[in-house]
């Protein structure tokens, strides 16, 4: 008797089909790493874990203070916000790097903050959500 190859119910022998899905699977990682976020990605990663506080409008303070213009700016300077003497002290300007720490791991760079019980993003969100507050007009 001899052995056939079975088929999917579709006009692919199922080997076929599986060895394109497994090429697309194994190239996929790569090339979806390789992609920047999109504007549509990082507004949605500000919107989830940055909008019930903060606005990017300026003068638009909430329950945190406005981002607008966030990269460049003294950490604690913005005029009508009552910012925590922790970040008032803070001693440097935002920049990418630093607001990406500090959407991370907030304590580590600010101890004392005043954004409980904010626990920190993925390093990965924290780049889409300083990539919308550079296109919103952070800088």
């Amino acid at each position: 008797m001899q052995s056939r190859l079975q088929t999917s119910p579709g006009p692919w022998p199922r080997t076929t089909a599986c060895a394109g899905v497994l090429t697309l699977l194994l190239s996929a990682p790569s090339a979806l790493a390789q992609q920047p976020a999109s504007d549509e990605a990082a507004q949605q990663a500000f919107n989830n874990s940055c909008r019930t506080c903060h606005s990017v409008k300026e003068g638009d303070n909430r329950l945190g203070p406005n981002l607008s213009k966030i990269v460049g700016r003294k950490a604690g300077s913005l005029p009508n916000y009552n910012y925590s003497s922790s970040m008032k002290e803070a001693g440097f300007t935002w920049d990418q790097d630093k607001l990406t720490r500090f959407m991370v791991k907030p304590d580590e760079v600010v101890s004392g903050n005043k954004m409980q019980p904010y626990g920190g993003v993925s390093a990965e969100e924290a780049g889409k959500i300083v990539a919308y507050l550079q296109a919103a007009g952070g800088q």
